[in-house]
């Protein structure tokens, strides 16, 4: 199901490890595809409470940077698995506002994951 909803997406983008905020237990994989309706990832995440997906107009790989912005940031949803995700885009949310797709631990303030879709 994930592969098929990614397949409509208009902007897809990798996850890596790589980033500052990334560490043994705050980290993302994979794909995140990015439609007008949904967001999709495809991969995995480091197990954590209270994951939430955010959209962003900068790219950000630290919760210092994160923070800074959170309150201009849309918060798309809840993650609830960690082997890939699919979350609708809420009504009104123009995803050409945004450039970047931020995964945040809410209950720890933890940056997790990001990627700049376009």
């Amino acid at each position: 199901m994930l592969e098929a909803s990614a397949r409509d997406a208009r902007f897809t983008a990798a996850l890596t490890r790589d980033l500052r905020g990334s560490d043994l237990l705050h980290w993302g994989e994979g794909t995140i595809s990015v439609g007008a309706n949904q967001i999709v990832h495809e991969g995995r995440l480091a197990p954590g409470p209270d994951y939430r997906v955010y959209l962003v107009d900068r790219f950000v790989e630290h919760e210092d940077e994160f923070e800074s912005i959170k309150d201009t940031a849309r918060e798309i949803g809840p993650v609830n698995t960690f082997e890939g995700f699919l979350l609708e885009v809420p009504e009104g949310v123009n995803i050409e506002d945004y450039n970047t797709v931020v995964v945040w631990c809410e209950a720890f303030g933890e940056f997790i994951t990001a990627t700049q879709y376009r």
